[in-house]
């Protein structure tokens, strides 16, 4: 049996039966390969350098000093143990009216600093970074690049911190665990734990952030972590936190989780795309070899033995196809990490075997679920056929077969996406676009019959009886005509209005300044030298401190909850405001914007979801030793990309008329006005200003690169595209030459058939155009609401562009047809047949 099975492959694939299919399984293989390889390059280095990133293999933050028992019995363990002391103050330089003053992030660091990754050092003269042997020596500090042009002071200069003056000895240039709170935007000076006393900064009631890092053998490690973690529990040990690489890089987790779900949602569309092409391929062969099927079981082969012979033909061609299609996925992966890749800046580990193997996975679950259907098909086919020309119906046990690879496609579109939401989305999206497309295709044929009658030209006539003849066909060319069409519009006009839509996000005059600490009596003096200075027209907000307490009925702290995020949420207060308006960054996903009414609350989305929050609950805060209580009345969706001023609660002016407040502003400074940050400083000594410019560039290049891969993996799903349109078009090209062959010998002119077959197609794809934009249009806009979480409208041009690409493709393909049945004499295909 294995004999003549390959001895069937050959024979097909040298008459060029399977040489699609093969093409469509190559195509969708090494579109999600490349992705994969990618994807897990990148995982698995972070996963490698998560150690670096964090200073040490644990890492423990705490808002007091670390107990002194945690310190033993991390040493009887046998770990090592750094210490880092953070908090933000001003640092100054210069004497007199000269002198400046500049926010900084101060960094106090203890022996052994950092345990894992490397601090470096700006080379002498503009040479290459050298690693620091160990921290700053003491009586001096290591500065960030931009702390010595906004003091004016230079290496070997005077730098003075609190009550303590040091001398500036070397440049910071890499700093592995800086992290990315918001003052860590602030530039670093850098100092040895042991001169901090001297400094006295640290005071009662001040913000400092105190972190052990921690080092050691990996089981040791875990098992310290875990006393930890049961002692913290058992003490009720509050305002204390491990740290992981996770929330390593807050600032830029939106933007890389939007793109991975952009290059998974590309790699899910050419799957989709690929399918489709693999089911239709399948089909055609099913319908050109039923007359050799036929003729097999009137040689005596049972209908088990024709099964296993085109199962192990289409085994093969699934296995080679799968394999050719992860080879050039890997290969493709190169390209991505050559736009991508500057995310990790270390080297990054070579591929793992899984995404190859997952790419053969997926092959293979392609073919099953798309092309086994037909070819079981085939085992109906009775020997009678040699003789009758009949086929039997489908059986039931083929439809249960369709259903299973539906469920297994859909799996995999979970497993590929890694993000349930986007997978279900995209399936859901194109499930029901392919029952809405048959519905309506099955309607428009049948509503044909009414036009018949009342058209009297022949080519007419012949176009819409070919359609009504074929009312099964007509339908599946729809189907695949709209859905292949509504994915490359969704991933070529829609494209450019999503990723459109992400740069605004983030746009490039984004805010690029926070100030912060303004005093009510500076309010108008700050308003005027930022208009005189910034882009646009900074918006100043009062900010209020206050910390929640109950809600509703219930006092909450930080036992109230078990997700991390949420215990630190409630243990720390929350940057309040109070306005009449809504700022015009936010909109509204549930109730109302508040009146002055009544006591009540606007609340960001992500926050209520995190603490449980719903319309209708009361929130109580304390303010300064005061209690305020505020019904939610609204729910608010930001985007946090913008970089403009957000505020997690918003309460009635009413309400907050009478509480202490600071305001706070954002803006975008030129360039050529970066001096107004000293002019800020030494006129406003209080106001905390916080450059955030390399930030944004830092999102902005991830958005450029990313967009770059994005393009680069389109091309996969126009190639699949381009398999689905020519596999609908040609999917009936041998009934339409028998049919104008037959057309012909009864007396139709080759002029009418001509006619006949362009309306056919025009007909065809112009409906298929039409439901294309439709479905591009409700995906692309459930996609940017619910998955890339940014605003999006659609461009009525998707429609024209549908309706031109479907009668384009409608024209090639009857071109195509038509050709091949005018070159073929009437005789000869009657004769064929």
């Amino acid at each position: 049996m294995l004999q003549n099975a390959l001895r069937m492959t050959r024979r097909d694939w040298r008459a060029g039966e399977l040489r699609f299919l093969l093409v469509a399984l190559i195509v969708a293989v090494a579109s999600l390969s490349s992705v994969g390889f990618f994807t897990d390059r990148m995982r698995t280095g972070l996963n490698r350098d998560a150690h670096q990133l964090l200073g040490g293999d644990l890492v423990v933050n705490a808002d007091q000093p670390i107990s002194e028992a945690w310190r033993d019995q991390a040493r009887q363990r046998g770990l090592t143990l750094a210490d880092t002391v953070t908090f933000p103050s001003m640092a100054s330089a210069g004497e007199g009216d000269a002198s400046l003053s500049q926010l900084a992030s101060l960094k106090a660091v203890g022996t052994g600093y950092p345990l894992r990754g490397s601090l470096k050092l700006a080379g002498a003269d503009g040479g290459d970074d050298v690693a620091a042997s160990n921290i700053p020596a003491p009586g001096t500090v290591w500065v960030d690049r931009s702390v010595l042009a906004a003091l004016d002071v230079a290496v070997g200069g005077t730098l003075r911190l609190g009550d303590k003056a040091f001398r500036v000895d070397q440049v910071i240039s890499v700093e592995p665990d800086r992290g990315a709170g918001f003052l860590s935007f602030a530039p670093r000076v850098m100092l040895p734990l042991s001169d901090l006393a001297a400094t006295n900064l640290v005071q009662i009631g001040s913000r400092v952030t105190y972190r052990l890092l921690l080092a050691g053998k990996p089981a040791d490690v875990a098992a310290y972590q875990g006393w930890l973690r049961q002692q913290m529990e058992q003490n009720n040990v509050r305002g204390v936190r491990l740290e992981s690489l996770e929330s390593g890089r807050p600032e830029m987790r939106a933007t890389l989780d939007r793109a991975e779900q952009f290059l998974s949602l590309v790699g899910l569309l050419s799957a989709m795309l690929a399918a489709i092409a693999i089911a239709m391929a399948a089909r055609r062969f099913m319908h050109r070899h039923l007359d050799a099927c036929a003729m097999l079981r009137f040689l005596g082969l049972t209908q088990n033995q024709v099964t296993l012979m085109y199962l192990i033909e289409f085994a093969l061609i699934g296995l080679i196809g799968s394999v050719i299609g992860a080879a050039l996925g890997f290969a493709a992966h190169f390209l991505l990490l050559e736009w991508l890749g500057k995310l990790v800046a270390t080297e990054l580990p070579p591929a793992s075997w899984l995404p190859a193997v997952q790419g053969v996975a997926t092959g293979m679950l392609l073919l099953i679920g798309f092309a086994v259907p037909p070819i079981l098909q085939l085992r109906n086919v009775s020997h009678n056929r040699v003789i009758r020309r009949e086929q039997d119906a489908p059986q039931p046990v083929t439809v249960a077969t369709y259903a299973l690879g539906l469920l297994a496609f859909i799996a995999l579109l979970l497993w590929e996406a890694g993000n349930p939401k986007l997978g279900l989305l995209t399936a859901a999206g194109f499930l029901g676009g392919f029952a809405l497309f048959a519905l309506v295709g099955w309607l428009g044929v049948r509503s044909l019959r009414f036009m018949r009658g009342g058209i009297n030209h022949p080519s007419w006539r012949f176009a819409i009886t070919a359609l009504q003849r074929r009312t099964g066909a007509t339908v599946v060319q729809v189907v695949a005509l709209s859905l292949g069409l509504m994915a490359l519009l969704l991933l070529t006009v829609i494209r450019g209005d999503l990723i459109e839509a992400w740069r605004n996000s983030t746009p490039p005059d984004a805010p690029n300044r926070f100030v912060i600490n303004v005093q009510p009596e500076q309010k108008t003096d700050i308003e005027k030298l930022l208009q005189a200075n910034a882009n646009g027209t900074p918006h100043l907000y009062p900010m209020i401190r206050g910390r929640l307490v109950q809600i509703n009925d219930k006092v909450i702290n930080g036992d109230t909850y078990v997700e991390d995020r949420a215990r630190r949420l409630v243990d720390r207060e929350f940057n309040l405001s109070t306005m009449h308006t809504m700022p015009p960054q936010n909109r509204i996903s549930a109730g109302k914007w508040f009146d002055d009414r009544a006591p009540e609350a606007s609340v960001e989305e992500g926050l209520a979801k995190t603490l449980g929050l719903k319309l209708g609950d009361r929130l109580r805060f304390d303010i300064a030793g005061q209690q305020v209580e505020a019904s939610v009345t609204s729910l608010r969706k930001l985007e946090w990309g913008s970089m403009q001023v957000n505020f997690f609660v918003i309460l009635n002016p009413a309400l907050m008329k009478d509480m202490p407040h600071t305001w706070i502003t954002a803006f975008h400074l030129p360039q050529s006005k970066a001096g107004l940050d000293n002019q800020l400083a030494r006129d406003f000594p209080n106001l905390t200003v916080v450059d955030i410019g390399s930030i944004i560039r830092q999102v902005q290049s991830v958005i450029d690169q990313v967009i770059v891969a994005v393009e680069f993996l389109f091309m996969f799903t126009l190639a699949s595209g381009v398999l689905v349109l020519y596999a609908a078009l040609v999917g009936s090209q041998d009934e339409r030459i028998r049919e104008s062959g037959l057309l012909r010998a009864l007396g139709a002119t080759r002029s009418q058939l001509s006619q006949a077959q362009w309306i056919e197609f025009a007909l065809v794809g112009s409906l298929a155009g039409a439901l294309a934009a439709s479905g591009a249009a409700a995906v692309g806009w459930t996609l940017a609401r619910q998955v890339f979480n940014f605003e999006w409208s659609f461009s009525p041009i998707v429609w024209l562009a549908g309706l031109f690409a479907g009668a384009l493709c409608a024209f090639i393909g009857g071109w195509a047809g038509l050709r091949n049945v005018l070159n073929q004499p009437p005789l000869q295909t009657l004769r064929g047949n």
